[in-house]
């Protein structure tokens, strides 16, 4: 671990009359923690990403703790306690649905926890840098200089309600900077996932990210493909199902990120000389954002269908899905693009199958006469399908009077199909159903099919 200034450091303390952190605004339960603790004559603090939205002002989506207290210690405080994790052991303290983890100041460094099964791995650090083991505990300054982003190694003393910060975290707050602790290449090479999160916070909170922290993102995004497929699909779940999507979006690509993402989807992009592909992403995810922030449900499905669909389109005949495309074509184009994409990142069967039925319903639009129609508005993922062909027709992906007649169909407007195109014979005997052939057997399926 490499940083800057790793001797010891006096922390500027914020004092509660300047600072925006009220008492009022932190859960009941972290407060029972934090106090229980105190009062057991250890060290308690409300830490990460808590206090940074606090002082901004904001709702946190949870509260955590620091201490000095190790877990073996915290468990014994709290009946309600679980010990978790092997490359660090927290506390989670359990209230209901609601769990306030507690995790033991960390150490800069320090050698693998003993009581841990030995393995193949066994050294604290890599070859490449990256942190494999991690039971290692230390002080307040070593946490705080341990942590990602300066906005997030912020500690709310309970004992004074005031704030400690060791590296300028609440100066870098005003400012509307993103910045990270230590020697950035070091950082990102010890786990290159923190390039995916610098990005993900900078659309979260309206930052910038530091020139320092953000030169090296490009030289290193290629180092995301030694990041398990499995922990990938994690983390596009928390860039894209955040609320800011869209803004995401453009900074995975303006950071060279996007590529090691999806990298037949970013290709097609490329190629994509009239803006199209482009324009359907953005929208889908725009729609998608304009769903979190309203409560209303997505689904994974329909995200990663919208991002991996460029991908499919570019293995058809003129990159796009032709009015009269045989089934089995998209279906097969879908298949090369799908498993291309699992290369990179994990997509779970439940969320596959939905995916592809909703490409696989596509063409199905085009077939307009009412009892046709009536049977496809009666398939358990219609909704999502109907929600991305009106995605594709604003984009000019899709004949936008098809998505019009859908539209007035169901508002019971469609009082007559337009002239059908000339259906040719087929040998074989009964004509299959192109829905995508591999049934439907999700939970996030229904009428409303988590669709944006």
């Amino acid at each position: 671990m490499s940083h800057p200034q790793t001797s010891h450091r006096e922390p500027v303390i914020i004092p509660r009359s300047e600072h925006r952190i009220s008492r009022a605004s932190i859960s009941d339960n972290a407060l029972k923690v934090l106090y229980r603790l105190k009062n057991a004559g250890y060290g308690a603090y409300l830490v990460g990403g808590g206090v940074r939205d606090l002082s901004l002002g904001r709702e946190p989506k949870d509260f955590d703790v620091a201490t000095d207290a190790t877990p073996e210690e915290v468990n014994d405080l709290f009946r309600n306690c679980r010990l978790i994790g092997r490359r660090f052991r927290l506390a989670h303290v359990h209230f209901g649905r609601e769990i306030i983890e507690v995790a033991t100041f960390r150490a800069l460094q320090g050698p693998p926890d003993p009581d841990e099964e030995p393995d193949d791995d066994d050294a604290r650090l890599m070859e490449d840098g990256r942190i494999l083991r991690d039971n290692a505990y230390g002080t307040i300054e070593e946490d705080a200089l341990r942590r990602d982003f300066t906005v997030n190694a912020l500690y709310y003393n309970i004992a004074d309600f005031s704030v400690v910060d060791y590296v300028g975290g609440m100066a870098d707050l005003e400012q509307g900077t993103l910045r990270l602790i230590g020697d950035p290449e070091v950082r990102y090479r010890e786990d290159p996932v923190r390039m995916l999160r610098a990005v993900r916070f900078a659309a979260k909170l309206g930052f910038r990210i530091h020139p320092e922290s953000a030169e090296p993102i490009p030289r290193l995004a290629g180092l995301l493909a030694d990041i398990p497929a499995a922990r990938l699909f994690e983390e596009v779940l928390k860039l894209f199902l955040g609320g800011q999507g869209a803004q995401t979006f453009e900074l995975l690509r303006q950071h060279g990120l996007f590529r090691h993402l999806f990298p037949a989807t970013d290709t097609a992009l490329d190629d994509d000389e009239h803006g199209e592909l482009l324009g359907f992403v953005a929208r889908a995810l725009a729609n998608t954002d304009q769903r979190i922030n309203e409560d209303r449900p997505v689904t994974p499905a329909f995200l990663f269908g919208a991002l991996i669909w460029p991908a499919v389109l570019a293995q058809l005949p003129g990159a796009r899905l032709a009015p009269d495309c045989e089934p089995q074509l998209l279906h097969q184009a879908a298949t090369e693009a799908a498993e291309r994409q699992l290369r990179t990142v994990t997509i779970p069967k439940r969320f596959g199958v939905p995916m592809r039925e909703i490409w696989h319903l596509q063409p199905r639009f085009e077939r307009r006469t009412p009892k046709r129609a009536q049977r496809l508005l009666g398939h358990p993922r219609f909704r999502a399908a109907y929600d991305f062909l009106l995605l594709r027709a604003e984009s000019g992906l899709a004949d936008a009077e098809v998505a019009r007649w859908w539209t007035d169909f169901q508002q019971g407007n469609a009082e007559a199909p337009p002239p059908s195109t000339p259906r040719r014979k087929r040998r074989g005997g009964r004509r299959r159903r192109s829905s995508g052939g591999e049934g439907s057997n999700d939970s996030t399926g229904g009428s409303d099919g988590g669709s944006t």
